[in-house]
């Protein structure tokens, strides 16, 4: 019979595995929770050290490391320190944290982001009160008592455990590994898959076959809201069990080649963006530029870089054979709490690109991409009058479910019902085949451009998904590019 490490998320210690861990020995499983050590000084490594102390004081050969939320931290770290002792490593409704990340980028309330990136010297982070919990995940499933519990034995987070990035070096790569997703809060099986076969890179390895993953009807969490179907779930994960995704067929969709052929044209690196030049006009005159914002959350380590795609150097070019300057934007999104930087940086871009004696400041146009769809916001809040157009293709328009940690500051549709200043023309490029949570986003987007008489003009890809341009590409897809294509320069006058 297998034998558990039970670590809980931020706040709390082992006590709220109890109902949990009584099962667990009723079935003759080994179950020891661990209290992380939560006095101020205590960072990431402390907590590692915590959970290798438990791990080394007990005489079992192999173990299975059981995550929750933030606490998947302490146990990838020491999972990596004694990789020959685990058995398996279970992610309870956390994330998927890399070599060097802080489980702050994790963090989905924004007034611990405000509170630890305010000085130096920051403050321990302050346990959340019964009303304030369903800032740290969804407590369906809980009551008022388990609601009081928890902020009874609650206490305030060290805030190096938040901050300090995690240190990985990969030894623990083949650990099998188990994921339980807590569907009340929006993540499901089937919305992993879709992620997988459209999404970032990254997502790929999660359709390696040592992955199992398991759903919960529940809130974050299950150790006090389905203590049963949970100890459930755990002994089926430390069997192996569990559903298997299905990996993309193919290579990676980044590596693919662009729908249309176009000629290649000159390319100028400036800093983070890409200039593709056009034929010289008359007398070398300045001519309009498109910038290409590709999507996200990427991560950093991606190779090639986006901007080095077959797909954004077959938009760019595009756009400059017909005469505009094709701009690529390479920007810092690699987590869900990065949107703040990659605005940055696409601002940056946009100044940059503005200031370059080849392009006209007054006729630009931005067009986003899939993730990156919730940087319009601040161009719907206040925009230019130079920017003549706003392009959005397969966009996100709405944090998805489980991204919680976007900043609140990213909502297009909010933008849009705050009136203020008109809207440049907006254009927007939906994919008949849609996954369900993004097509949500983008017909609340819909309703919220209506109901504040903002014109989207809209190009329907009836047969497309998400990605369609790589994604087995027809008439439909190259037709609604070259159409897209065309409004945009219309708008720049070209």
């Amino acid at each position: 019979m297998s034998a558990f490490v039970l670590v809980s998320g931020p706040f709390t210690d082992g006590r709220i595995w109890d109902a949990v861990v009584g099962r667990l020995r009723h079935k003759g499983a080994g179950a020891y929770p661990v209290s992380l050590d939560l006095r101020p000084e205590a960072d990431l490594e402390t907590h590692v050290e915590d959970v290798v102390r438990l791990i080394d004081s007990l005489d079992v050969p192999r173990l299975v490391l059981v995550g929750h939320d933030y606490a998947i931290h302490p146990v990838l770290g020491a999972a990596d320190l004694r990789p020959g002792r685990v058995a398996r490593v279970v992610y309870l409704d956390a994330g998927l944290p890399q070599h060097g990340d802080p489980a702050l980028d994790l963090v989905p309330d924004p007034e611990v982001h405000r509170l630890l990136g305010a000085g130096d010297d920051p403050r321990p982070v302050p346990p959340p009160g019964p009303r304030d919990w369903q800032r740290w995940g969804s407590t369906e499933g809980l009551t008022a008592d388990q609601l009081e519990f928890l902020s009874t034995l609650a206490v305030a987070q060290p805030p190096r455990t938040l901050t300090q990035p995690l240190r990985l070096t990969g030894a623990a790569a083949d650990v099998p590994v188990s994921a339980v997703l807590c569907t009340a809060g929006g993540t499901t099986i089937e919305g992993i898959q879709e992620l997988v076969r459209v999404g970032p890179p990254q997502l790929r390895k999660l359709a390696d076959p040592r992955v199992g993953f398991f759903e919960l009807a529940t809130g974050h969490w299950p150790m006090l809201s389905s203590p049963r179907e949970l100890t459930e779930v755990l002994c089926r994960a430390a069997a192996d069990e569990g559903h298997r995704l299905t990996p993309p067929e193919g290579d990676p969709a980044f590596l693919r080649p662009f729908l249309l052929d176009v000629p290649e044209r000159p390319r100028v690196r400036t800093g983070h963006v890409d200039l593709h030049l056009p034929e010289p006009g008359e007398a070398n005159a300045p001519r309009p530029a498109v910038l290409f914002v590709h999507g996200g959350p990427l991560s950093p380590d991606v190779v090639p870089a986006p901007r080095d795609w077959p797909f954004y150097l077959g938009y760019a070019r595009f756009a400059a054979s017909l005469g505009a300057v094709g701009a690529v934007v390479e920007h810092r999104l690699h987590g869900l709490t990065a949107y703040p930087r990659a605005a940055d940086d696409v601002t940056g871009a946009v100044e940059l690109l503005r200031a370059d004696p080849r392009v006209d400041p007054e006729r630009i146009a931005l067009w986003f991409f899939s993730g990156a769809g919730l940087l319009v916001t601040d161009w719907l809040t206040a925009p230019p009058k130079w920017l003549r157009c706003v392009a959005l293709t397969y966009p996100v328009l709405a944090p998805l479910p489980g991204w919680d940690a976007v900043s609140p500051r990213f909502r297009p549709a909010e933008a849009l019902r705050a009136g203020g200043a008109q809207p440049p023309p907006l254009l927007l490029t939906r994919a008949g085949l849609e996954t369900p949570q993004i097509a949500v986003t983008v017909e609340r987007f819909l309703g919220a451009a209506e109901e504040s008489g903002a014109p989207v003009e809209i190009i329907d890809v009836p047969h497309g998904g998400h990605g369609f341009e790589v994604h087995g590409p027809t008439e439909e897809s190259r037709g609604a590019v070259i159409r897209a294509m065309g409004t945009v320069l219309t708008h720049l006058g070209v």
